[in-house]
């Protein structure tokens, strides 16, 4: 059988999404492709398709209608080796379990997190902001005017998912093992 060739389109596209240093919005690359949004969608969902058939070093990431390429997970440790990454740690018990408050119960301010762990979430939400895992979403119209914290595009790409509402309706975070470069 013959492997199946990308169309001009979705080689545009490919070219598009390797030169953006950042996620592209499903509308930006419609329009810069002079196509409407579901016929972009649908050459996307084939781009993904054919990379991940073929196990190409490189995926598309979706999440939130944004689109990015990046390096597939099964050849992480050469690009490691390549670039001279530092190794990955796990998220701490106490990460995972705020982590996990903000995306079930976003927005949410921290004096909520806090409620429901039973200890001072001040740490732990900082440093999910500061690995861009969470990210403040605004203030609570209340007293004092709380930061509101969910979490964000890096946590959908992380977990593989395309939007917040897909986690949602699996109902527990994913048994992935989540790690992060310091």
């Amino acid at each position: 059988m013959r492997p199946e060739r990308l169309s001009e389109k979705e080689k545009m596209l490919e070219a598009m999404l390797f030169a953006s240093p950042e996620s592209v919005p499903l509308a930006k690359l419609a329009e810069a492709l002079g196509t409407d949004q579901p016929a972009t969608r649908q050459l996307l969902a084939h781009l993904g398709e054919v990379y991940a058939r073929d196990k190409s070093g490189i995926q598309l990431a979706e999440a939130d209608d944004h689109y990015r390429l990046c390096t597939n997970p099964l050849y992480y440790p050469c690009v490691q080796r390549l670039l001279q990454l530092r190794p990955r740690r796990p998220l701490s018990q106490a990460l995972l379990e705020t982590l996990a408050v903000i995306a079930f119960k976003q927005p949410v301010t921290k004096g909520v997190i806090e409620e429901i762990r039973g200890i001072n979430s001040d740490h732990s939400v900082n440093r999910l902001v500061e690995y861009g895992l969470a990210e403040e979403r605004g203030r609570l119209d209340a007293p004092g005017r709380p930061i509101l914290f969910g979490t964000s595009e890096d946590f959908l790409l992380h977990y593989g998912l395309k939007s917040v509402e897909e986690l949602l309706k699996q109902g527990e975070m994913p048994q992935l093992p989540l790690e992060i470069e310091e």
